[in-house]
């Protein structure tokens, strides 16, 4: 009775941080800074910017054909960020959720092996 009791707060915990994490990606990252990330900002404080590889590897992943920075290719300006923003945090979400099932499955928790 208990371990259901945890599955079901476990599951309503993943939920909700789903939930926000979706809230703030798709309303908030239209209010993000446009100023350069950290990355950006030190190329172009050190004056190195312009000499990036002209073939990055970057552009050579599966994705580079779908986003531009922090946006959809192809999609009105407006709601480019938020879509990517959507997006990426359901991938990410995916990727953990799939990588924890991988682990848990592994392993028995005490309660079961006490049960046998």
């Amino acid at each position: 009775m208990s371990n259901n009791l945890t599955r079901s707060r476990n599951r309503a915990f993943a939920i909700a941080g789903l939930g926000i994490a979706l809230i703030v990606a798709v309303f908030l990252s239209p209010f993000a800074s446009q100023d350069p990330d950290g990355l950006d900002r030190v190329s172009q404080d050190l004056k190195f910017e312009d000499k990036a590889a002209e073939d990055a590897p970057a552009s050579k992943l599966p994705f580079y054909s779908i986003f531009d920075e922090y946006a959809l290719r192809g999609v009105p300006e407006g709601i480019a960020t938020p879509i990517a923003g959507l997006v990426g945090t359901l991938a990410t979400f995916g990727l953990a959720w799939g990588i924890g099932k991988l682990v848990v499955r592994g392993e028995s928790s005490p309660s079961d092996e006490s049960d046998r």
